[in-house]
């Protein structure tokens, strides 16, 4: 079937598309239907089953006789160590976990806080919750014990299962220290801890409260899959919200399973068997989606990667990866790929290695610009699919259906939207706009299976934040537009759209520009306060290693090629060569807190920031500039 009538015969039957769709799943009470709309604007999906996750991503592939298939790779450049745990030893690891945190009182409903570096024990912590009906709530490990402890208040957890430390380039990061503080920071307490003592740091344990990973398991009767409704929620993935204070995207059982079962084949282009990686960290939503379940629930390999795309050891490590395992489609981050551009900008080191088990690259989390695509295009030789979701969706809302038909690549855009998501593009006001013409992205309501139903504890916070600016749509905080072939181009989150001098203009159309600059390896574009224009765009230009142009001639270059490119309108004047962008730990570059700091307004540190010391590099820049920074 071609992608045209999949997303026709979808939009005019969503009830029986996912129905259908539902037939990828092994059910304890099937569904009697898929959409719950009686409390519309609030919508579930499969409510009446009953099901298992873990059931569906480990015992049935056992069932199915692939007990000795590889069901994880890890692989560990910081360690040195490669080990691969079949579907068989998976199923026995987590059925064991489980078991012990049963003993412990852990059950169907009860909250469980993971803090993990990229290690097996990580997926096989989410499993056993999953196993239990138990909800959990991975935090990224490393995250500072204030934004733990505001985390174990919000979902008071039953237990937290954590690894003693993780590893990054050249040094430790004691994960026990900042567990600890934020137990004693919060007003909710855990009854207890599990600990993974990882050798290159052993943390010290508080007796009766933590328990070692192996011995806590020791002697304990393994626990069999919990069936439970198909609106009961798999996880809380908390997510930064504009007040600072953290946004709990829930995800319901049956719909999540269902929605990635879907997006295996006809996306990716995986299936049982298959090997699928997506580097990113258990700790985003694409560590969720396509790190653990997405692949399991296929059947297929999935690779946990305790690595960095530069320096562990060179910019050659994916290409090591995607040789050693045969990988078969590779998912990743733009700002992964162009820090690999920046050190590699011939991509000399991919010459080293067998790629030919590679089909795609797909690209997510940042715009994937035009100059990206094509260098990666050019140094893999295969389709660089850029497509575009977030967070509370859980899985695409626009891509190239590769599993269906691979459709034409245009340059900028992550192709045409999936079926479940009717994309609208609104002005101001909530009307449409004609195609090509900017607006804010909407999806009409219902979202798809996967999606958030809403936020922990907070409905009224859900509306507000989704469902209110434009009723019938869900407000998906993005900007773009649709062009005459239903291809969408994502420009910018709707508050980096700069108003100069009454043009409303996409930071991502001039970033666009200057990526295409051949010693530009990387950029971002703020709009900074102006007293005549409104607001003024400002460009922060990261050059690639061994070029020999002075960085006074490349922003010469770059205000030229803006001006030539985009015109007058764009007013673009301004930017400076710094040496790196300040970013999130999953790769989105702080833009919003870059403008903060150029006007002069004070600032929350984002606790998902990647290196803090970058912003006084930023700030140093700035004030050389001649910009307002506050001290």
């Amino acid at each position: 079937m071609r992608y045209a009538e999949l997303y026709a015969g979808w939009k005019a039957d969503p009830e029986a598309f996912w129905m259908q769709a539902a037939g990828a799943i092994d059910w304890v009470t099937p569904p009697s239907k898929a959409l719950s709309d009686a409390q519309a604007p609030i919508y579930e999906w499969f409510a009446d089953a009953e099901v298992n996750t873990c059931w569906n991503c480990v015992d049935r592939h056992v069932e199915a006789g692939r007990g000795d298939q590889v069901a994880i790779i890890h692989d560990s450049p910081v360690t040195r160590a490669t080990k691969g745990i079949t579907y068989a030893e998976l199923q026995a690891r987590v059925a064991s976990l489980a078991g012990a945190l049963r003993a412990k009182g852990v059950e169907k409903g009860d909250r469980v806080i993971i803090y993990m570096p990229m290690i097996p024990e990580a997926l096989e912590a989410m499993l056993a919750c999953a196993r239990l009906g138990a909800i959990h709530s991975v935090v990224f490990g490393g995250f500072a014990a204030h934004e733990l402890a505001v985390r174990i208040d919000d979902c008071t957890p039953k237990a937290i299962i954590a690894a003693s430390c993780g590893i990054e380039p050249g040094r430790i990061v004691p994960y026990k220290p900042l567990i600890d503080a934020a137990i004693e920071a919060a007003a909710h307490k855990p009854d207890f801890c599990v600990i993974f003592q990882r050798e290159q740091q052993v943390a010290r344990l508080v007796p009766g409260r933590d328990h070692a990973w192996h011995s806590f398991q020791y002697g304990v009767a393994p626990a069999d899959c919990v069936p439970v409704a198909g609106n009961h929620p798999a996880y809380i993935l908390y997510t930064s919200g504009t007040t600072g204070q953290p946004k709990g995207v829930v995800r319901h059982t049956a719909g999540h399973l269902v929605a990635l079962a879907w997006t295996m084949p006809n996306i990716y282009r995986i299936n049982a068997g298959d090997v699928f990686w997506a580097a990113s960290d258990v700790g985003w939503v694409v560590g969720h989606s396509y790190i653990c379940y997405g692949p399991l629930i296929a059947g297929a390999t999935t690779i946990v990667f305790e690595g960095k795309p530069v320096g562990t050891p060179d910019a050659g490590t994916f290409w090591r990866v995607i040789q050693n395992h045969k990988v078969k489609s590779f998912f990743t981050a733009p700002t992964a790929i162009r820090a690999i551009k920046r050190e590699d900008p011939a991509g000399i080191l991919s010459r080293d290695y067998n790629l030919r088990s590679l089909t795609a690259l797909y690209l997510a989390g940042e715009r994937a610009d035009p100059d990206t695509i094509t260098w990666a295009r050019q140094i893999l030789d295969v389709p660089v699919v850029d497509h575009w979701w977030q967070t509370e969706t859980g899985w695409a809302i626009a891509a190239n259906p590769m599993g269906i038909e691979p459709l034409p690549v245009k340059l900028g855009s992550p192709t045409v939207a999936m079926p479940g998501y009717d994309i609208a593009v609104l002005d101001e006001g909530g009307h449409p706009v004609a195609r090509g013409e900017l607006g804010a992205i909407a999806i009409r309501l219902p979202l798809p299976p996967g999606t958030l139903p809403g936020l922990w504890n907070a409905e009224a916070r859900y509306r507000k934040s989704y469902l209110e600016r434009f009723p019938g749509y869900y407000e998906t905080g993005d900007a773009g537009y649709v062009d005459e072939d239903g291809y969408l181009y994502i420009m910018a989150r709707t508050d980096d759209v700069i108003n100069v001098a009454g043009h409303r203009l996409s930071t991502g159309a001039m970033e666009e520009v200057l990526s295409g600059h051949p010693d530009v390896a990387e950029c971002a574009v703020i709009g900074v306060s102006d007293a005549l224009k409104g607001q003024l765009p400002l460009g922060f230009l990261c050059l690639k290693k061994g070029i020999n142009t002075p960085p006074d001639q490349v922003v010469r270059d770059c205000v030229k090629r803006v001006r030539d490119q985009i015109g007058p309108v764009a007013a673009f004047k301004l930017a400076v060569v710094v040496d790196r962008l300040p970013k999130t730990r999953s790769g989105k570059i702080l833009r919003a807190t870059m403008a903060k700091i150029a006007d002069g307004q004070p600032f929350k540190m984002p606790a998902t920031i990647d290196d803090p010391a970058i912003l006084d590099e930023i700030a140093a820049a700035l004030k050389g500039m001649g910009y307002p920074v506050a001290a």
